[in-house]
């Protein structure tokens, strides 16, 4: 049978640089117990990246437990000395002091473990929260030490305890500023102090109590919240280098990175402050390296490197061996490998001393071959993996030619590397043609300026007036009477075939635009048109309409508005409180309900029993006691709700005592979707928001702020940014079967997932869209290389950065729902009330418009319902065919009676 192990070797077998398959590698080997193997897997991992604080204890204590001999011991301080390289962490300190201490018996081993101990209070003994148990234990080692000694030698037990009171009075001060138990060890060594505490123990401690008070609101800060704890890192580190004190700098940076391991931005602060304020060869060139073994995608951090290593005067062959794995980092950019070359080709430069003549012949060698390798390495490996070289301006070249000109006196090597350039696609830029001019007006003659600008002007297809000054100005100064009629000639010639191919291209623009204008106008008649045929056509229709209607308002009373011109504009998330007063409520306000109409045709009433059968309460509320500001607007509820009032009492009363519930109804008692629900306290509205999306019957609703859009027409309640987010990753084409968890499994191989959000439609079926949240920019670059393409239960994933379609704000005439869809209230003419305007065309004539619009993380927009009622005949609203012949009012009839 295969070996439990085989799938991970298999995969690492393929990409070495795996994390998470070397970490399943390591916990498969020690279930198993294969130790042997299970050292190789740790050596292998540790090579490639930093190991974590709970990988490296595991190693530790696995070894430990395998010593035997003083050779083996030998072994394992060497594997604490690595482990404390990668980061500062005194769990691995205090274990490294623990060990020494059973090595104490051997030749100088009381020196051993007192020179670890001190290394390890430099290193952590600042920890504000972890730091005082390396002191504790420094302090108990040292009164044991101190116990062992025989009584004869009284005085050197005299002479121990008077530098261990030295050594405390020192220890003391550190330890005071950075243990929150200052007051406790400060007690205890006043009790152990037989002569009491020296009043120089004394004011350190004062001052050390004041420290402690400044410090308390970050250390408090950092203690309350939850991890990574970015943001409060980062105060932090600003009030410690506000302080000065380079050494609580320090260890605050290092809390920060063993928590932030993997952000490239707290890194390169770190070593920017390293290189600048401390100085200090190792502790700058290991905090660089530990950088790049943590970050290795990030090219700036390997350019501070390289320049560290040559600030300090690291030996060539380490500089270069860093510069051959930085080419190897695997960057996410062309432009990344563009800038590492030209940081190792600015180091080779430097090395050359230009000023021995022939002595520095090797060091040029090099450089220009660096220069040559650097070139086919752009055309080569970098164009197969971004289709593009990254150096679209050849800066390499033109930093080469310079070189050349300035440095070797080699203006033919100059001009070479220019030919070589203007044929890269760069001969119609006139600022490259500059550039090469000046370097030959600097270095070169008057003669291969002059073929230059020439050239210049022949090619350049950008800013031709510019050069073709140039060009005078240059003969002005230098060039005969001949030279200047030829560049006369030539400027003209070039000028006037500018001009021919401007008006040309503003011709051809100008017709274009021609062609629209009359596209438009005929739109514009053409609406018209049909504007008018809907005017004729209402005045050919039969009275029979309009004279049930004034039966239908008589019966209800000239001063008394009919329940049909209640209307509103209905929005769905933005829905407002002062709508509702547009609205039939719960009862009508406690009016009887309106009289069937005569011409009803045969079933309708059995189609409306079960609404008839649930009448309406009469709202108890009067209009001026309802707050917006203690309110909320529900929507997306489904019209067949069963006592919406009831389940939304219900539903909401964790969030606070409910006053009232006001569900929507039509003038037929039918439920439209909708209610207000008011509360005895406005901070109930806060809690009531957070339940937004949840579901109600299967069905998720919306719950939003009750706001009256007329007084605040920008207010929004969309609560996800619609700007492009690099830490945020946008899927597509997932399968509908696919859940949070499922997709949590998936995308948490590439980094730390913080949220995901399924998208759904209006009744909670899923869209096959998603949105992923990672902890950083890295992250959710990483999932879209390595995810965007791949299968899931046979479907193809499309993963990119998030980049969410902008919402557009304005209202639009298309109604919401076919049925009951009410328009706004039209203003009364000189003639009093105006007819009803409640679309009473059968849904056999309304039309569907499907306009694909495809949005930025390619969704795509869902078809609008537009209707044919006359009324509204904006843009986006489709009418009746023009051909379509006039229906009488039983075409009607048979078309409602088939439906």
């Amino acid at each position: 049978p295969p070996c439990p192990d085989e799938h991970p070797n298999i995969l690492l077998s393929i990409n070495a640089f795996d994390y998470n398959c070397h970490v399943d590698l390591i916990k498969l080997l020690q279930q198993e117990g294969k130790l042997h193997r299970l050292r190789k897997a740790r050596q292998k991992m540790s090579e490639l990246f930093p190991l974590t604080e709970e990988i490296w204890l595991d190693w530790l204590k696995d070894e430990i437990r395998l010593t035997e001999d003083e050779s083996d011991r030998e072994k394992v301080y060497e594997l604490f000395e690595r482990a404390v390289k990668d980061y500062v962490c005194p769990e691995i300190w205090l274990e490294y002091v623990q060990y020494s201490i059973g090595g104490m018996g051997a030749q100088g081993g009381i020196e051993r473990v007192r020179s670890i101990f001190e290394r390890a209070l430099t290193a952590v003994g600042l920890h504000m929260t972890k730091g005082a148990s390396i002191w504790e234990a420094y302090r108990e080692f040292e009164i044991v030490i101190l116990s062992t000694v025989q009584t004869p030698c009284a005085p050197a037990i005299q002479k121990n305890k008077r530098l261990l009171s030295e050594s405390l009075v020192s220890d003391l001060f550190v330890l005071i500023l950075c243990s929150v138990d200052m007051e406790g060890t400060y007690a205890e060594y006043a009790d152990w102090a037989d002569d009491g505490v020296p009043e120089t123990v004394t004011h350190q401690y004062r001052r050390a109590l004041q420290q402690l008070e400044k410090c308390k609101p970050v250390e408090e800060a950092l203690l309350v919240s939850e991890p990574p704890k970015l943001a409060e890192y980062q105060a932090y580190i600003d009030f410690e280098m506000k302080e000065g004190d380079p050494a609580r700098v320090q260890i605050i940076f290092e809390r920060a990175l063993a928590e932030n391991c993997l952000v490239p931005d707290l890194w390169f602060k770190y070593t920017t402050y390293l290189d600048r304020q401390l100085k200090i060869k190792d502790l700058v060139l290991s905090a660089h390296e530990r950088a790049v073994r943590n970050c290795p995608w990030t090219m700036g951090l390997w350019k501070s490197y390289l320049l560290a290593l040559e600030r300090h005067g690291a030996d060539h062959q380490t500089v270069t061996d860093v510069f051959e794995k930085a080419l190897n980092a695997g960057f996410i950019q062309a432009t990344d490998y563009v800038e590492i070359w030209q940081s190792n080709l600015g180091y080779l430069r430097r090395r050359v001393d230009f000023s021995k003549g022939k002595k520095w012949s090797r060091e040029l060698d090099e450089l220009r071959a660096a220069f040559a390798r650097s070139l086919d390495y752009l055309k080569q490996d970098v164009e197969e993996r971004f289709s593009e070289s990254g150096d679209l301006s050849c800066t390499i070249m033109q930093v080469w030619a310079r070189i050349e000109a300035l440095h070797c006196k080699n203006m033919q090597k100059a001009r070479e590397l220019w030919d070589s350039i203007m044929t890269k696609g760069n001969a119609k830029y006139a600022n490259m043609w500059l550039e090469y001019y000046n370097l030959e007006r600097s270095y070169g003659d008057a003669a291969h300026c002059r073929k230059a600008l020439h050239r210049a002007v022949q090619c350049t297809s950008d800013y031709p007036e510019h050069v073709c000054d140039v060009l005078l100005n240059f003969e002005r100064v230098e060039g005969s009477l001949e030279d200047w009629d030829a560049a006369v000639q030539k400027t003209e010639t070039k000028l006037n075939r500018v001009n021919e191919q401007r008006a040309r291209v503003a011709e051809k623009e100008a017709l274009l635009t021609r062609q629209e204008e009359e596209k438009a106008e005929h739109r514009r008649k053409a609406k018209a048109d049909k504007k008018a045929q809907k005017k004729s056509q209402k005045a050919n229709r039969t009275g029979d309409k309009r004279k049930a209607e004034d039966e239908y308002e008589e019966e209800w009373g000239e001063d008394e508005e009919l329940p049909s011109k209640r209307l509103r504009g209905e929005e769905g998330f933005g829905s407002t409180a002062t709508e509702e007063l547009m609205e039939t409520e719960s009862g009508l306000f406690g009016r009887r309900a309106p009289p069937p109409r005569k011409s009803e045709p045969p079933g309708f009433h059995k189609n409306q029993q079960g609404l008839s059968e649930a009448p309406r309460q009469p709202q108890d509320m009067s209009k001026e006691q309802r707050k917006d500001e203690d309110s909320v607007f529900v929507s997306n509820l489904a019209f067949n709700l069963e006592d919406p009032e009831g389940k939304l009492r219900t539903f909401f009363q964790g969030c606070g005592t409910v006053q009232q519930v006001r569900p929507v109804f039509t003038v037929k008692g039918a439920f439209r979707g909708y209610c207000y629900v008011q509360f005895e306290d406005r901070l109930a509205v806060a809690e009531a928001l957070k339940l937004d999306r949840q579901e109600v019957d299967g069905r998720p609703i919306y719950v939003s702020p009750c706001v009256d859009k007329n007084k605040n027409p920008d207010f929004k309640v969309f609560k996800y940014k619609t700007a492009v987010e690099q830490h945020k990753i946008f899927i597509s084409g997932l399968p509908y079967s696919c859940t949070k968890e499922t997709l949590e499994d998936l995308c948490k191989q590439h980094g730390t997932v913080k949220a995901i959000r399924l998208i759904t439609n209006r009744s909670g079926k899923p869209k096959g869209l998603a949105y992923v949240e990672y902890e950083n920019e890295a992250q959710a670059s990483q999932a879209v290389l390595k995810m965007d393409g791949t299968m899931l239960e046979n479907f193809t994933l499309s993963v990119a950065i998030s980049n969410p379609p902008s919402r557009k704000m304005e209202d639009k005439a298309a109604p919401s729902r076919i049925l009951g869809a009410a328009m706004m209230r039209q203003p009364q003419g000189a003639r009093g009330k105006g007819r009803t305007q409640i679309s009473l065309l059968p849904r056999s004539l309304y039309r569907q418009s499907d306009p694909d619009a495809k949005a930025e993380n390619g969704t795509i927009s869902a078809p609008h319902a537009t209707v044919t009622d006359g009324v509204h005949g904006g843009p986006g609203t489709a009418s009746l065919d023009t051909q379509t012949k006039s229906l009488s009012n039983e075409d009607f009839a048979r078309m409602l009676l088939k439906k």
